[in-house]
């Protein structure tokens, strides 16, 4: 893995996931994985037989959604269309898995794109193009706005300007989603879920989905401050929460950036350990927002640095042990479904 890669994500060692093994609880409960990632980098492979050998430990993996992550994007063409490619590949991943030969999973049911929303309203046509190529797959666009004077917080991949979520051009992009029928999946730090709150409301009738329980960070300056963080976090989710067009994805934690130190264990953690380390954010989550408003997430394979999958669902199976069968339902598969519409 390159030297920037390591800085920002946590590094797969299998030797060290396949130290703890756990056998799936309620193996039979169908869950819709709406966040994972394909990619072939010089340094990191991660295509369908990989998520494979993660959805095949035990549990009931009905369907997934793929979310953008800069994977083979056309090499030429106008700038704004090249992230089509990835559109076009992860839609033939799809066919693969619906002839069936992969198992009864239904991966990449749902394809989530990008288009950089700073074209402005030029973005309606790139956005036609990813639904022409998808297969009737494509369901939205991911634009990442995460964002910390830190630089070393910053992924070197990704460097929005501090305001963008109120830029004139990037909300007359954002304005092109709604009419399509597509949805925004919104990845930011916790210090940004203001600004999230303000589009949200100022477009309501677009969906959109806060990935990674908002992004509470942990490292850097917000090192030892996790009460602080917690406190202004809630704060904000709290007022995000007040927007009916906006979900939450539970999950995303296993990163560098929350501070949680899975990875410099001795051992990989078990779903108790993950469990306990999550629970103030994913209960306070679910109190504010609802679990018909909640989504488990896997975040793989960006969050398996710090866990194995079939560990994770354990973990998250756990968090949601006093739910009714209702609210498990929509947590594991319901929501997403609904979300995405998928099925």
């Amino acid at each position: 893995m390159s030297s920037t890669a390591f800085q920002h994500y946590v590094p797969v060692r299998e030797d060290w996931l396949a130290r703890r093994t756990e056998e799936a609880l309620d193996p039979a409960l169908p869950i819709v994985d709406p966040h994972h990632h394909l990619w072939d980098r010089p340094d990191w492979r991660y295509l369908l037989p990989d998520l494979l050998a993660d959805t095949n430990q035990g549990h009931n993996i009905v369907s997934t959604v793929f979310v953008q992550c800069r994977a083979m994007h056309r090499a030429g063409g106008p700038e704004a269309y090249r992230p089509v490619g990835e559109t076009e590949f992860v839609n033939g991943v799809a066919a693969m898995s619906a002839s069936g030969g992969y198992g009864p999973t239904r991966v990449c049911e749902g394809i989530v794109g990008h288009v950089n929303l700073q074209i402005g309203a030029e973005a309606k046509d790139v956005l036609q193009a990813h639904i022409q190529v998808g297969g009737g797959r494509f369901r939205g666009i991911r634009h990442i706005t995460a964002w910390d004077p830190d630089p070393a917080i910053m992924n070197p991949a990704y460097t929005p300007p501090q305001d963008i979520l109120f830029r004139d051009d990037f909300r007359a992009g954002f304005a092109q989603l709604a009419p399509l029928g597509l949805s925004f999946d919104a990845w930011l730090y916790h210090p940004q879920i203001p600004d999230l709150t303000a589009l949200a409301r100022a477009f309501p009738e677009t969906p959109i989905v806060l990935d990674h329980v908002g992004g509470p960070l942990g490292i850097r300056g917000y090192a030892g401050q996790k009460e602080e963080v917690f406190r202004s976090w809630r704060a904000a989710m709290a007022e995000l929460a007040t927007c009916p067009n906006v979900c939450v994805k539970l999950g995303g934690l296993g990163m560098r950036i929350n501070g949680m130190g899975f990875e410099e264990q001795a051992e990989p953690p078990s779903s108790d350990a993950l469990a306990a380390a999550w629970k103030l954010w994913i209960d306070a989550t679910i109190g504010l927002f609802g679990a018909d408003r909640c989504m488990f997430e896997s975040n793989f394979p960006v969050d398996k640095g710090s866990y194995s999958y079939g560990v994770f669902w354990n973990a998250c199976k756990k968090l949601a042990a006093g739910a009714s069968a209702a609210e498990r339902t929509a947590l594991f598969s319901g929501t997403a479904s609904r979300f995405y519409r998928l099925g």
